[in-house]
């Protein structure tokens, strides 16, 4: 039922005329726009909406290992939380990567505790080694995303029990980021006391997996997850469909009560 690899696309299904046909469908949909929607709905900003806002094959297939996916819990703090496994990395397309990233960011976001913007990631390093690790470019494009595109909606994240040898791919990644960002990165060692007292902290051990020094178990399930990121797809879609109903009804009602413009005064001229 869930595409769960990359599979090839039909010619016709990638050809101009389709992708334009969607982004005028996409368009119709929206309405009239004006102020700042029209300046930012442009053509090149719908045709990426089209590209990445849904659980499509697209995206999919980054997740089959289950490298990153939203937990079934949330933190001490209301916030959701995402898990990163590093050593189920298979693919070196930056640009997919990234999208995936975004992906899982703008589901988290979706899934936050009301009152609460910020998430948590726990980071397993697990099977983790130089030839799983992702290119040092993905990574910088990938904090960069996050810097400048989600500021402040990381509030911690946990590396637990990483190699000594990651130390290194440390140092060249902390490069790229801004101080505050790299504060909120905690490493994390399941045999030092002050380590297992952050996390208990942090999370409720009775929740939390045992790869991360909890009670509960990790297993992922690229179907069942396949299955909750469509439904949460469909929660998106009715939200900004209300927004987008919101606005007419309010651009409607304003344009009924207010008043005509006045009339320019009558120009005298000296006879």
């Amino acid at each position: 039922m869930y595409l769960i690899r990359r599979q090839p696309q039909t010619q016709q299904e990638n050809g101009p005329s389709e992708r334009e046909a969607k982004v005028c469908e996409l368009r119709a949909a929206l309405g009239p726009l004006s102020g700042r929607s029209l300046q930012f709905c442009t053509d090149s900003c719908l045709r990426r909406y089209l590209e990445a806002r849904s659980w499509n094959h697209e995206v999919a297939h980054e997740g089959v290992t289950g490298k990153i996916s939203r937990a079934n819990f949330h933190d001490r703090y209301g916030r959701t939380v995402l898990i990163m496994r590093p050593g189920m990395q298979t693919t070196k397309c930056t640009e997919d990567n990234v999208r995936y990233m975004v992906y899982l960011l703008e589901n988290g976001i979706l899934n936050l505790a009301d009152g609460q913007e910020q998430m948590s990631w726990l980071i397993d390093f697990t099977g983790w080694s130089l030839s799983t690790n992702i290119p040092i470019k993905t990574s910088r494009d990938c904090i960069n995303v996050l810097q400048n595109h989600y500021p402040q909606r990381l509030a911690i994240a946990f590396l637990y029990n990483p190699p000594r040898i990651f130390e290194a791919f440390w140092k060249a990644v902390r490069y790229f980021m801004d101080p505050i960002t790299s504060q909120k990165v905690k490493f994390v060692y399941p045999k030092k006391k002050e380590s297992l007292e952050l996390m208990q902290s942090y999370f409720d051990i009775e929740n939390l997996p045992s790869e991360f020094g909890g009670k509960a178990s990790l297993e992922y399930d690229h179907e069942e997850f396949s299955r909750s990121m469509v439904e949460d797809d469909v929660r998106t879609a009715k939200f900004w469909g209300s927004v987008e109903k919101s606005r007419h009804v309010a651009d409607d009602h304003l344009a009924q009560v207010a008043p005509p413009p006045a009339p320019p005064p009558l120009a005298i001229t000296a006879s």
